[in-house]
Order: structure tokens, then sequence, then C-alpha cells
């Protein structure tokens, strides 16, 4: 049986512009999915028991305080440990193109660079994260 997606966003870390993180999750509401927004300054642990309680079906990640190389990773490490590894996870905010690479590397699905139609992101979620079944 198909249920519609469950999309966890977070800002982890002590940045706190909210603004691009609050955009995605309103467009991802009104493309019809259950969006859950974390709030400002969570953890990676925060974020990923978040994941967890929600059954999110994909985490979207917002970090423009330069931190990404150290807390995007951490937020992937703390949903392996939890069981959630295949839960994609995608981010955005102020991430160079080689730190984007990188982040790819170890196991980001997207990064979307400032600037990016809000539509792209909605668009690749749609494409590539799949619903959970209701058993």
């Amino acid at each position: 049986m198909w249920n519609m997606l469950k999309v966890v966003i977070g800002k982890p870390g002590l940045d706190g512009h909210d603004r691009g993180a609050k955009v995605i999750a309103r467009a991802l509401t009104d493309a019809g999915m259950d969006v859950v927004y974390t709030g400002l300054h969570r953890s990676a642990a925060q974020i990923a028991q978040t994941a967890a309680d929600e059954h999110a079906d994909a985490v979207g990640l917002s970090i423009l305080s330069g931190a990404h190389m150290t807390l995007v990773p951490a937020v992937l490490a703390e949903l392996e440990a939890r069981g959630l590894g295949h839960i994609p996870v995608f981010g955005g905010g102020i991430i160079p193109k080689d730190d984007a690479a990188a982040l790819l590397a170890v196991g980001v699905r997207q990064i979307f660079a400032p600037g990016t139609p809000v539509h792209a992101v909605v668009d690749w979620v749609r494409d590539n994260v799949r619903p959970r079944s209701i058993l």
C-alpha cells in the first residue's frame, strides 16, 4: 500500500539561519509530502532520532555555517547507528563544489547549491525517494 513521502528537514550545528530550510519544508509540504522540520541548533543524534521516530523516507540537511564536512558525516553515522543508513540524505547551503563531491562520495545523495530553484528540490525528492509501505 502506498503512503505519502515523509521527509525530515534538519539544521545541524550552530547555524541560526533557517529561511532556506523553511522554504524547502514548505515546498515539499505543498507538493503533498509529510514534512517534519527539526528546528535550529540540532545535533546529528537529534536529527537521526527524529528520522527514526518519524519513520522518515528521506532527510534533508541545511547548512550555512561552513561545518558541513563535520556535521553531514555525523548525521550519516547517527543514521547508520540506528539501522537507518538506507535513508537518502540530501543537503543544501553554502557548500563548495569540492566539498559537495566529497559529501556525495560518503553517501549523501544530492547537494543543492545556493540559487537552486525550489521546484528542482521537490522534483529530485519525488524522483529519488521511495515511500515506505504500510504493513
